[in-house]
């Protein structure tokens, strides 16, 4: 394949953990440029859409798969100026680490990870329909980026995900944000039970597939890019090759500070919700809940 002429940019991290956040950081700055919409699942997915989860192995990056992933990055590329640095953050991609080595070679992985538990909390209201982006701007920007002959397929699915929600016969979604395997839509599990689960698959994933890879991979957590949103701006654009050039750092990172760390005390889940997230959330040192 022709190496690309620009870096991609994929950062890792699972729903609710900073990930558009560090997008946006990054994209304040030049020659970093990014898509015109939240994430771009359709892409990934091209191909592989009868797949029943996100977790794709290596040998899913068929060549067929592999040409239309890079022309459409290839286009985004030159839609937005021929940038040296192209950013990417589809959340569900935590999940096909070696799928993303295949497919982008020139990759440089930029990993955020945050605590289990706000990201649970965060999630459930995902989950359960709120906190969403108005449908004709979010949607829409995501639509453009649907292959025509997949089109009907996600109108199914669109639909499905929310019809019982909004008959009343449910309280959440079938289904929000990456699909891991063992994840049963029909399940009448706690919702925090499900969003710990989906934590636990996601990250575990990119601990697991990131360690030896052979492309360079950089880490950062919410917590310490909230806690030195320049510092930790500056590590990864040291990392990801961005050179010597003066940039504003503090322009860039100037909607960082008025965030929160956290979602408050750590308190009301479940004994059940802490024991699934313990052991993932101790190989990422976050210690004993």
């Amino acid at each position: 394949m022709t190496p690309f002429e620009f870096t991609p940019v994929v950062i890792l991290g699972a729903g609710r953990s900073g990930t558009n956040m560090l997008r946006d950081v990054l994209t304040a700055l030049p020659d970093i440029e990014t898509w015109p919409c939240d994430e771009i699942q359709p892409i990934w997915r091209h191909g592989n859409l009868n797949h029943p989860t996100d977790a794709f192995t290596a040998d899913m990056a068929t060549p067929e798969v592999t040409a239309f992933i890079r022309r459409a990055f290839i286009r985004q590329w030159k839609a937005r100026g021929r940038p040296r640095f192209l950013v990417e953050k589809t959340c569900a991609n935590t999940l096909r680490v070696p799928f993303l080595a295949a497919v982008l070679p020139e990759a440089h992985f930029v990993v955020i990870t945050r605590h289990g538990e706000d990201v649970v909390r965060s999630a459930v209201a995902r989950w359960q329909g709120r906190l969403e982006v108005p449908p004709v701007s979010y949607f829409a920007a995501k639509a453009r980026f649907i292959p025509p002959a997949d089109v009907p397929v996600y109108g199914l699915r669109f639909l499905s995900n929310r019809i019982d929600k909004l008959r009343g016969k449910s309280k959440r979604l079938r289904a929000w944000g990456p699909i891991w395997d063992g994840f049963d839509p029909n399940s009448d599990a706690p919702l925090e039970d499900i969003c710990a689960r989906q934590w636990v698959a996601c990250v575990g994933a990119t601990r697991r597939d990131t360690a030896g890879l052979d492309h360079p991979v950089t880490h950062t957590s919410y917590e310490a890019f909230l806690g030195d949103p320049e510092g930790e701006t500056a590590e990864i654009l040291r990392r990801i090759g961005y050179g010597d050039t003066p940039v504003d750092l503090a322009g860039a990172t100037a909607s960082v500070r008025r965030k929160e760390l956290g979602l408050g005390p750590r308190t009301g889940l479940s004994e059940t919700v802490k024991s699934i997230l313990d052991p993932e959330a101790r190989a990422h040192g976050y210690g004993v809940f």
